[in-house]
């Protein structure tokens, strides 16, 4: 029911602009120029936007089949809205997939217990590359700045943001805001898997960056100590 209200509320489509700025976008995000589907992209895809239940139907493909949680889906607003922020660039009908997928990408890693890694998701989108999904992350991070951290006072705007939607809505929300120990842990993840990236990304070679390699820090006992 959250991923409903995320998708039919004006969360995500009120992004779309009524003027569509062909600057403001990035060729990474461009679903004509990197599908994720064999399926041929319509001539008019860059002047139809999206119908929620289209949105609905992709978000919650991806939140089923990679067993993610509720929570994950407000991580996942937070870094959408950021990036938009951020890079000052548009969110449209030729990009929503694909910027939509890499916040998707970095939520899960950060804030699900359950390691998710890139080619799990190309076993969902089975025709895109584990190397197009690690370089579309690698530019959705740069883009963030590596601003990854999310503070439990940022979760609690965007949860009751959402939940005033659904009520707005009439729609069922369910989910509880964090308790202290989880939005403790929310921020103690998120900072330490910034700073572990921001050290990766010092020492890697630049294409093979990805996030994968935060896999396996929200174990750690030094992240609530």
């Amino acid at each position: 029911m959250v991923m409903k209200v995320w998708a039919c509320s004006s969360s995500l489509q009120s992004f779309f602009p009524l003027i569509r700025d062909s600057n403001r976008s990035l060729d990474i995000f461009d679903e004509k120029i990197h599908p994720l589907t064999r399926e041929k992209v319509p001539e008019d895809y860059y002047s139809v936007d999206p119908e929620h239940k289209l949105i609905y139907r992709f978000v919650r493909t991806l939140f089923s089949s990679a067993q993610l949680t509720a929570e994950c889906a407000i991580v996942t607003l937070v870094y959408l809205e950021r990036l938009l922020t951020y890079a000052e660039m548009d969110i449209c009908p030729c990009n929503w997939k694909r910027i939509v997928l890499g916040a998707i990408l970095l939520a899960s890693k950060v804030w699900d217990d359950q390691a998710v890694w890139n080619v799990d998701y190309c076993q969902i989108l089975k025709d895109i590359t584990v190397e197009d999904m690690n370089e579309m992350e690698r530019h959705f991070l740069e883009l963030l700045q590596f601003n990854i951290n999310v503070p439990a006072s940022v979760y609690a705007k965007y949860y009751f943001d959402l939940r005033s939607l659904a009520d707005d809505n009439n729609l069922n929300f369910p989910l509880e805001p964090l308790d202290n120990q989880r939005a403790t842990k929310l921020e103690a993840i998120s900072r330490l898997c910034e700073d572990r990236y921001k050290d990766l990304g010092k020492v890697t070679i630049r294409r093979s960056l990805s996030a994968d390699n935060l896999v396996g820090v929200r174990t750690t006992h030094a992240v609530l100590s």
